[in-house]
């Protein structure tokens, strides 16, 4: 293999002006001290000669009902100079992934010697970090790994387990060494960050739900917010029994042990009804019956890819929102591939790498490095393109589009009816030829574009609507109807190396110090991408009889009119002048509703009484566009 050893620079960010930017300093105790440089702590200390030892700690749940608290597995590696008085600060990832499907591209687990102690970590954290002077911690999810329980998708017993890891670190917690003799943390500041991807980046938002002391910051990458917006929309289904499928995919022990846990999770879940209930409210960072977004503390960091469809964008805007309100210190990065990790997206690992680094310089070790003086977000506008903007979203004006009976898309009112009975089509049916009239769907067109509109927040739809059943799924899309080169997020070939629009590459990139058994490089990635003549660029998903409420469900009178609406998928897409922007409205959309049954309703529009809201920026241009 070709290894590319890559240098962060020191010029990826503007620093501010001065002394603080540009200084040489000891760090906050210890005889070894930390070195800053250019606003970043320095390689200084051993990788190799690092400590790394596993522990136990005490959580309050007895998750398995067997008797006794869970205890979780903690693995740890930190600086030497930590024996003799160096305090650090932590870095944390707690994981349901360690010793199944693994973490990261290339699938990463732990590994340990023969007196079970860790000597690999997965991912480049501990590589990366400790020689900066940091501690890297690895929490095992109750139920996965080496810790004790079941585990309980999200739940309170998941959350507990980091939370108790967070308390030993600050001095409020118990851990325990093989011997059972008990060991406390003398070696840390009680600063934490955590990060990770999507299990572990929901861990790093319920955590810092918590509002519990000492962590500092989080870097959730395409991490959950709510699981019922994870498994459901609007009452529609994603997914059945998933608890059974994710209990059984990440946790190596018996199946009888956790049988009982499994079941009452899959009750839970409530699959009959698609509802919202008490299942779905302990596992709602958002909205639970006392706000946990209100409680957090952290700063954040967030990572999403806009066609993330295993967790899906909504999860992260709508922790974003109330965060904003709150005033949260907050930063974010927008991708465009399916469910990935920036460290992972093309020729921007070495500026993900840093701006972590940056990151956690300033949040954990207090340095002064400008990274909040920089825009907000970076956001990818095309393969190969990105660009930096204050905020997301900003700057859009919220535009209604209005069905016409001539498959027209326009601002002017209209009026006649359509209908579409609800079948189960593909997206691919339910997107082709929009002038061609399919009984499962009705589709609709602006007039090509004269100038470009960048679409940036969240549509909606709301449509009057009469059905000839009590309920029936409804589908809206809006479409980018024009040929162009585009990221093929959809393409997963594990046997070519390709995931959600990536393909792995036999060359690596090297971040931080290895050893034999853990070294720090990692296969490149380069696009995947496909000419394609459309791209669904926002998805929104409702059973009407949820029109008001994920708790109750009202079923229609059939032959009434009723006004529903609801919100797609928010998104960040920039369309090309001349391409046409379509609105697709159908029933059960079998790519993302798979484990809904149509109801065979027939559903009329009055179109007089319909519209689409789409937010864009430079409104005007759009208007101008459409007025003839």
């Amino acid at each position: 293999m070709v290894v590319a050893a890559l240098t962060m620079s020191t010029a990826l960010a503007t620093l501010p002006a001065g002394p603080a930017s540009a200084r040489t300093s000891a760090g906050p105790g210890g005889p070894a001290g930390t070195k800053v440089v250019d606003g970043r702590t320095q390689p200084v200390f051993s990788y190799q000669d690092a400590v790394r030892e596993h522990l136990m700690v005490q959580t309050p749940f007895d998750s398995d009902g067997d008797g006794h608290k869970d205890r979780a597995a903690v693995d740890i590696i930190r600086p030497k100079e930590t024996r003799q008085g160096l305090k650090v600060p932590v870095i944390m990832s707690s994981s349901p992934y360690n010793d199944t499907v693994g973490r990261g591209f290339e699938a990463e687990r732990k590994v340990y010697d023969a007196q079970g102690a860790p000597v690999k970590f997965p991912l480049f954290y501990d590589n990366y970090f400790v020689p900066r002077g940091y501690a890297v911690v690895d929490v095992d999810v109750t139920g996965t790994g080496r810790s004790d329980g079941c585990m309980t998708v999200g739940g309170a017993s998941d959350v507990a387990a980091a939370k108790a890891a967070i308390d030993w670190l600050g001095g409020r917690a118990t851990a325990y060494a093989a011997d059972g003799s008990e060991v406390k943390a003398t070696w840390s500041t009680g600063k934490v960050g955590m990060i990770g991807h999507s299990y572990e980046g929901t861990l790093a938002n319920a955590v810092a739900g918590t509002g519990v002391e000492g962590l500092e910051t989080i870097v959730p990458i395409s991490g959950i917010s709510s699981w019922y917006e994870f498994a459901r929309t609007n009452g529609a289904k994603h997914w059945n029994g998933f608890a059974s499928y994710l209990t059984t995919a990440l946790d190596s022990d018996p199946p009888r042990k956790c049988q009982a846990v499994r079941d009452r999770l899959q009750a839970g879940e409530d699959d009959a009804t698609g509802n919202y209930n008490a299942h779905w409210s302990e596992r709602d960072y958002i909205a639970r019956p006392v706000p946990e977004v209100g409680k957090v503390r952290a700063s954040v960091l967030a990572a999403h890819d806009i066609n993330d469809y295993n967790v899906r964008i909504n999860q992260f805007a709508n922790w974003w929102a109330p965060l904003a309100e709150r005033g949260v210190p907050r930063k974010l990065w927008l991708g465009r591939y399916g469910h990935s990790d920036p460290f992972d997206w093309p020729g921007r690992r070495a500026q993900w790498v840093d701006t972590v680094h940056r990151w956690f310089d300033h949040w954990l070790y207090g340095v002064r490095n400008g990274i909040m003086d920089e825009p907000r977000v970076d956001v990818q506008t095309g393969p190969t393109t990105w660009t930096t903007r204050a905020d997301w979203p900003s700057g859009t004006s919220s535009v209604p589009l209005r069905p016409g009976p001539d498959g027209s898309l326009a601002l002017s009112p209209t009026s006649g009816t359509g209908t579409f009975t609800d079948t189960k089509l593909s997206e691919a049916d339910l997107t082709a030829d929009p002038s061609a009239s399919r009984p499962g769907r009705l589709a609709f067109l602006t007039p090509p574009l004269r100038t470009g509109v960048r679409l940036s927040g969240t549509p909606t739809a709301d449509l009057r609507v009469t059905l000839d059943k009590p309920t029936s799924n409804l589908t809206a899309l809006l479409v980018d109807y024009g040929e162009d080169e585009r990221i093929d997020w959809n393409r997963n070939e594990p046997q070519n190396r390709i995931h959600d629009g990536l393909r792995g590459l036999d060359e690596e990139s090297c971040h931080g110090a290895g050893t034999a058994q853990d070294d720090a490089c990692y296969q490149q990635t380069a696009n995947v991408t496909a000419r394609k003549p459309s791209e669904v660029i926002a998805r929104g998903w409702m059973d009407a009889q949820n029109r008001h409420s994920t708790t109750t469900p009202e079923p229609l009178t059939p032959g009434r009119a009723y006004q529903i609406t609801w919100k797609t998928l928010p998104g960040d897409y920039e369309i090309k002048p001349g391409h046409r922007l379509g609105l697709v409205l159908g029933g059960t959309d079998a790519d993302f509703l798979y484990f809904e049954e149509p109801t065979g309703a027939k559903v009329t529009v009055d179109l007089g009484g319909s519209r689409v809201t789409v937010p864009v920026t430079a409104a005007d241009g759009l208007r101008n566009s459409l007025r003839r």
